[in-house]
């Protein structure tokens, strides 16, 4: 996309929320009739109607009408203003007086776009009112009001400044294709946006502006606004704060939406680190604790108009790490914060609160209908049908969803009523049992059980890991009942990880706790901290069990628990602890374990008698494992994924001949490992390794890392060796990470295979590879390389990237910058390219 199209693009797509029926045109055309109407105008005018634009000419006024006032009303109509400006435009007061207008709703209307054309005249002679606008001004000083002719020197400046094209940088002057470029600008970002008005966005347009208007107040207060929105589960409320923040956020210096923070409020320093991050455009900030994440958003953000969205708390105590307080921010600034919960609200600091309110009728149809017709309204026969499920579901948006969905996959009416009648017979207000019809729909009751394994134990999980430890206690194809599930809108994907919505997860639970409302330990899945610690205290859990999950604080005064008390639990898949532990024998544990997840593993050694052989995933972060087990006829030969993160205490790695499968290991903040690291060169299977922050400093550690022939994904930011290996034999890498590898002088020759290469504050690198031989790779970071001069052939290995970043690269050659210059000028670059690269420039040049 170019740079007027991006330009456009970004106006465009920030109102993107809204509907397409808040504007009755796309384009709005602005010009002088007598110098360009019966030529380049009418050209432009059926180009852009050939390409589908609905476009306001002014030979659409009829006789009769209040002229002025009827162009004042398509102009606010109107999406896009393309002003046409030629050598006798500043002649016209009334040119003069529709650009003004046309400028006054760009600054009141969010997502007005104003597009300049400059035909046959300098962009300079209108921004400085010199040529023949001069001239033209002139008279406009001795016959027109002063204050106006000011009004219009200042309009014709601001619209001067705008992107847009001048037929005179278009080579011959060719208007043909002058005006292929011009529309080419305008419908990109006109689709952009328009897609992005999705069907199920349905009622969103009205409630982002009531909002707009009523509570953020963008140009209005200049003080700092807290707002909240809060609503039940369901009802829209994230989905409202995304249409307002894409809508809203350009008209901040900085912004910041942070997800699911009631889920990571353990990590709140994480939180903070990214409020940093985006508001201030800086990935490299590190916060060491809560204390300072609090003063450094204080001091960094207290000048700055922000927009920052906090969605999901559950505690005012949240709010105060986060820094929310009047003072905390600049002038004009906005908060946002999204609860279930309206207690979390009534604080002081909340200026104001917005309950999310359910669909109107009209809108429930709608929704309902995109996802159980594909279109906007019912099939004629269904109309009435369709008024029912809509009475029933009262509104909410997911639960209409849902529902939606269910009845799609039925093209009977008969088969409609009775899922109706169901309905009808439910609770009113008993959404859980709602969306429980979905659950029912599924396929067998083997889906059913991934559904509600999934419920219990996996959201927020990397699907990869989901799937291998499923398929480990399956005889069918759990990736393709994962797409059934989720076709069901029973959960979803983002990033690789399994999201689920709070609703349905709680409806999940809900079925596995009435398998046994009085007796938790007869249920097929236990996760309640309540029932959990009861059902190992009494010692009452049974075969039934397939899951237990639990989580204690560190340092927790819970007395261990005996490991008799899973001596019943035969059938146990999947065990997830957290700083719990255990006394007695080992072999009472599941020998049908696949999934072993025990952040704080308490003891140096994994036991013998341990039956870990059908184990699929092991995950022990922050374990206090010296060695992770000793030999014996129960290791876990099938194992794909070991984790063990932060386990400081480990000094001695296991033999990973033991381990033919294993295709992912993480050994992150490891330090104490001093050896064994010859033993990777046994992992044939390995796609995936990490060893961040290892303390490596012996380059001939690395070495063993040359027969990983599976290798994918290798991690190994914040070590201390010198060199790297030559790992161009690694015909499958396609991303390495080398960031804050401070001691690394030279990079030798990487696999052809590379995608992605980070090598960011390797400040005594030196020696790079051969780009161009590494035809695949689209990113490179270098940030803060102090010490590198030159990369070979870099012209002639950047035209296929998206990504070069090179910020603090201060001792490169002017050649080598020459270099990425001309390159930069002779392709179509990504935007990120060329953010990053006009970045880079800026700073080493």
């Amino acid at each position: 996309m170019n740079t007027s199209s991006r330009a456009l693009a970004t106006a465009a797509g920030s109102s993107s929320s809204r509907r397409s029926n808040r504007w009755k045109y796309e384009v709005f055309l602005s010009f002088r009739g007598e110098d360009i109407r019966t030529g380049f105008i009418d050209h432009l005018s059926i180009a852009l109607g050939s390409a589908g634009i609905n476009t306001f000419i002014d030979y659409e006024l009829k006789k009769g009408e209040n002229i002025q006032r009827k162009l004042d009303q398509e102009i606010e109509g109107s999406r896009i203003a393309v002003v046409v400006f030629s050598k006798r435009y500043a002649e016209s007061r009334w040119c003069l007086r529709e650009l003004s207008m046309i400028m006054r709703c760009r600054e009141d209307q969010e997502g007005k776009v104003v597009y300049p054309i400059f035909y046959d005249v300098d962009p300079s002679e209108v921004r400085k009112q010199s040529g023949s606008f001069g001239e033209a001004f002139q008279k406009h000083e001795r016959d027109e009001d002063p204050n106006e002719v000011e009004q219009w020197r200042k309009d014709l400046k601001a619209s001067a400044d705008l992107v847009g094209r001048n037929l005179e940088t278009t080579a011959d002057r060719r208007e043909g294709v002058f005006i292929q470029k011009v529309v080419g600008d305008i419908i990109g970002p006109l689709k952009t946006s328009d897609s992005k008005e999705a069907k199920h966005s349905v009622g969103i347009a009205f409630r982002v502006e009531e909002f707009g208007t009523k509570y953020l107040d963008v140009g209005g207060s200049h003080g700092v606004q807290i707002i909240g929105i809060w609503g039940m589960g369901g009802i829209g409320k994230t989905t409202l704060a995304r249409a307002i923040y894409s809508t809203y956020h350009h008209s901040f210096r900085g912004q910041c939406y942070l997800e699911e923070v009631r889920r990571k409020k353990k990590n709140m320093v994480s939180l903070q680190e990214q409020l940093l991050r985006d508001v201030l455009k800086r990935p490299d900030i590190k916060i060491s604790s809560v204390a300072e994440g609090t003063k450094e958003i204080e001091k960094r953000l207290g000048s700055m108009k922000v927009l920052i969205v906090v969605d999901d708390i559950d505690d005012a105590d949240q709010l105060d790490e986060l820094a929310i307080e009047h003072d905390s921010f600049g002038p004009g600034s906005r908060i946002i914060l999204i609860t279930r919960d309206e207690q979390v609200l009534n604080i002081q600091k909340v200026d104001k609160k917005y309950k999310a309110q359910t669909l109107k009728d009209e809108e429930a149809r709608e929704l309902l209908s995109w996802h159980a017709f594909g279109n906007h309204c019912p099939d004629k026969e269904y109309i009435e049908l369709t008024t029912d499920v809509v009475d029933y579901c009262g509104g909410l948006p997911l639960a209409l969803k849902v529902v939606g969905r269910l009845l799609a996959t039925e093209k009977s009416k008969s088969i409609w009523k009775s899922t109706l009648d169901k309905l009808r017979n439910l609770p009113h207000g008993k959404i859980h049992e709602t969306l429980r019809l979905s659950y029912d729909g599924l396929s067998d009751d083997h889906v059913k059980g991934v559904f509600l394994d999934i419920s219990h134990f996996f959201i927020n999980w990397d699907e990869t890991d989901v799937v291998a430890t499923l398929d480990s206690c399956s005889r069918f194809c759990v990736e393709s009942e994962i797409k059934t599930i989720q076709d069901r809108c029973l959960l979803d994907f983002g990033s690789g990880f399994i999201r689920m919505h709070d609703l349905i997860r709680d409806m999940g639970r809900e079925i596995v706790r009435a398998e046994c409302a009085m007796e938790p330990g007869k249920r097929s899945r236990l996760w309640h901290h309540e029932d959990v610690t009861s059902v190992l205290r009494d010692e009452s859990g049974t075969e039934a069990i397939r899951g237990l999950t639990l989580e204690l604080p560190e340092n927790s005064d819970e007395h261990p628990f005996h490991t008799e008390a899973f001596k019943k639990m035969r059938h146990l898949k999947f065990l997830q602890l957290k700083n719990v532990k255990l006394t007695g024998s080992y072999r009472h544990l599941s020998k049908e374990l696949r999934s072993l997840c025990w952040h704080g593993f308490p003891l140096e050694v994994i036991p013998e008698d341990f039956d870990l052989r059908n184990l699929v995933l092991i995950d022990l972060s922050y374990s206090k494992l010296v060695r992770v087990w000793e030999d014996s006829d129960l290791l876990p030969k099938k194992l794909k994924f070991l984790t063990l993160n932060h386990s400081r205490n480990l000094t001695q790695l296991p033999d990973f001949s033991k381990l033919p499968h294993l295709e992912n290991l993480c050994l992150n903040g490891c330090k104490g490992v001093s050896g064994g690291y010859h033993l990777f060169a046994q992992l044939k299977m390995l796609q995936y390794l990490e060893l961040e922050d290892c303390n490596i400093t012996d380059d001939a550690i690395l070495e063993s890392l040359r027969s990983l022939s599976s290798l994918s994904i290798l991690t190994l930011d914040g070590n201390g060796f010198n060199r790297l290996p030559i790992l161009s034999g690694l015909s499958q890498l396609s991303s390495l990470y080398l960031n804050h590898c401070t001691n690394l002088q030279a990079i030798p020759d990487l696999p052809t295979s590379l995608f992605i290469l980070e090598a960011n504050y390797c400040t005594e690198l030196e020696i790079m590879p051969d780009l161009p031989e590494m035809s695949k790779m689209k990113e490179l970071q270098l940030k803060d390389c102090r010490k590198l001069k030159d990369i070979a052939n870099l012209d002639n290995f950047i035209c296929g990237m998206d990504t070069l970043y090179m910020e603090g690269c201060t001792s490169l050659t002017a050649t080598c910058k020459e270099n990425i210059l001309l390159v930069w000028n002779f392709r179509s670059p990504s935007l990120i390219f060329v953010l990053l690269l006009i970045l880079t420039l800026h700073l080493v040049l």
